[in-house]
């Protein structure tokens, strides 16, 4: 599969009720690199082996949840097309100039029918990982803590998700992989990809507009998965459910909370998706196997808290 627009999740900006409480989470707990602070007092992570400046960003504020959710296109030309087709669908554009955020060009950021805030942009440094690009090692130097791959994917919650799935189906190249839908044929939540991934972000249906439901973080395996438990379990983070399974995306999960209250998810495995397969979908009746396959029932923090 040819990834010639939309690329991949790119990076976040998370509100945090204790910065420094916080960054010590993301760099001792969680295994994120530091990679820069910048004058308004942002702080700047990366996981250990992407290679691009940053892909969290943390900001102190009284309340927690996401500003704004940042996808990486091909290149510019991409990027100028894409904002020329947002506004030729009726989605109005900002752009946000070079330099806003550190080591990142220009930002196209528009707002999608649920409330959330989107990013595209095609340029950030490359200040690569420990393997380099020559002769690399397997071996990724300097892990810590739970240490994830990759930013993942994110679930967020709101009102039109209808809406938000059509921009991002008809304007943005994502595919829809799997919904849930109720008896009479509304869909419950829908998970979309824009790569070969089960999934690049999750829409579920929910009277609150522009809620964040989780951040999740790549792990290379079931083992990686029970190993976070172990580290979740040794510094007392407050855990949502897990290790477990799902069966929507066939990933091995588990949810916790950062030091403010935001979920997050450390996940591992899923299944290569392709344009062509048609989406999976799940009955109501079933929802709880398609979240949590092994005990195939949900629990009420789960439904219930978003930031």
């Amino acid at each position: 599969m040819a990834i010639t627009g939309v690329l991949r999740p790119g990076h976040t900006q998370l509100r945090v009720l204790d910065l420094e409480a916080s960054v010590k989470f993301y760099t001792d707990i969680m295994g994120l690199e530091e990679t820069g602070r910048d004058s308004s007092g942002r702080v700047y992570f990366k996981c250990l082996d992407e290679v691009d400046h940053h892909s969290l960003i943390i900001r102190q504020s009284e309340k927690t949840g996401m500003d704004f959710y940042g996808f990486r296109v091909l290149d510019r030309q991409t990027l100028e097309k894409l904002d020329s087709d947002l506004r030729a669908f009726g989605i109005p554009t900002t752009h946000i100039p070079a330099g806003d955020l550190l080591e990142t060009g220009e930002r196209i950021r528009f707002t999608v029918p649920s409330g959330h805030v989107i990013e595209l942009y095609a340029e950030k440094t490359n200040i690569g990982n420990s393997r380099g690009y020559l002769n690399p090692e397997v071996v990724i130097e300097g892990r810590r803590g739970i240490s994830p791959v990759r930013l993942d994917h994110w679930q967020v919650h709101g009102g039109d998700i209808d809406g938000s799935v059509k921009v991002f189906t008809k304007i943005l190249g994502f595919s829809v992989t799997e919904q849930i839908l109720l008896g009479d044929g509304t869909a419950a939540a829908v998970w979309l990809s824009c790569s070969n991934k089960a999934h690049d972000i999750a829409f579920v249906r929910d009277e609150r507009d522009n809620t964040l439901h989780h951040t999740a973080f790549y792990l290379d395996s079931w083992h990686d998965v029970l190993n976070a438990a172990d580290i979740m379990g040794k510094y007392r983070v407050k855990v949502d459910i897990g290790p477990t399974r799902h069966g929507i995306t066939r990933g091995a999960t588990i949810y916790a909370f950062d030091p403010s209250g935001n979920r997050f998810e450390t996940f591992a495995g899923g299944y290569t998706f392709y344009p062509d397969i048609p989406p999976i979908t799940w009955t109501e009746d079933e929802m709880g196997a398609a979240i949590f396959y092994h005990d195939r029932k949900l629990n009420e923090a789960f439904l219930t808290v978003v930031t």
